[in-house]
């Protein structure tokens, strides 16, 4: 994560530590020691931007990896298994996989219901304790299988929306530096009187690394977000499709 995401710490790092030695070094590392308090300061906040994005980007590859091996194990479990409670009896062992949140949400409904006996039933026939036990309500068993996959697409979406704010301002940020760094460079031109370019050239350069940098934190968070939302979005259908498998067993076999 730290080498992915930090190139521009260690650029203005190293930036830093040279600025001391003035020159007219016409490199990136120069030209960033260079410039202006606020271009720097433009600079550090793309930085820090980019170290979040890559590090949200690898947290979730591994959130989703994992979250689809438990998904393959706990389907192959459920779909082998003849009775839900030798399926609950793994749940534990696969936390990251949504399908379990979404299994224990409708199997504490469906045992609440099956527990559950009618006093006037018992009354008139002792024997109903004993007979096969039938669901209240399935679609109290569907409500109780939407509200677990809200918020386990909420847990898969976490973070992400870090990775679309770094996509959206991080070019704007640093068109700021940019625009802040040809102002003062205009500005220079004024007080010089000089409009040779090797004299205007290089602040203009400076200018134009925070727009070069912005781009740089923008376009590893744009993809990011658009391959993580692809991911949910499959998630959910996963979800989806397994709600009403649960729902048909259920029904089949309760009602």
């Amino acid at each position: 994560m730290r080498t992915l995401g930090s190139p521009f710490l260690a650029l203005l790092l190293q930036a830093e530590s040279g600025a001391a030695s003035g020159g007219t070094d016409s490199s990136i590392l120069g030209l960033i020691a260079r410039s202006t308090p606020i271009s720097k300061a433009v600079l550090l906040t793309l930085a820090l931007m980019s170290v979040g994005s890559w590090a949200i980007i690898l947290y979730k590859l591994w959130v989703f990896r994992r979250s689809e091996q438990q998904s393959n194990s706990f389907l192959d479990v459920f779909r082998r298994s003849s009775k839900f409670s030798e399926v609950a009896a793994v749940c534990r062992s696969l936390t990251e996989s949504p399908l379990v949140g979404l299994f224990q949400s409708g199997y504490a409904e469906l045992t609440a219901q099956l527990r559950q006996a009618s006093p006037e039933d018992l009354a008139t026939n002792p024997r109903a304790a004993a007979a096969r036990p039938t669901l209240k309500s399935l679609a109290a068993v569907d409500r109780a299988l939407m509200r677990a996959s809200v918020v386990e697409v909420n847990k898969l979406e976490s973070r992400i929306t870090f990775l679309a704010t770094t996509a959206s301002i991080a070019p704007f940020v640093g068109l700021f530096g940019t625009v802040v760094g040809i102002m003062m460079s205009f500005q220079m031109i004024g007080e010089t009187g000089s409009t040779n370019l090797a004299s205007v050239g290089p602040g203009i350069a400076e200018a134009l690394i925070a727009t070069a940098f912005g781009l740089v934190a923008a376009v590893p968070a744009v993809v990011g977000y658009n391959y993580f939302s692809n991911r949910v979005r499959l998630s959910a259908s996963q979800m989806d499709d397994f709600a009403m498998e649960f729902l048909n067993i259920a029904e089949r076999n309760f009602t």
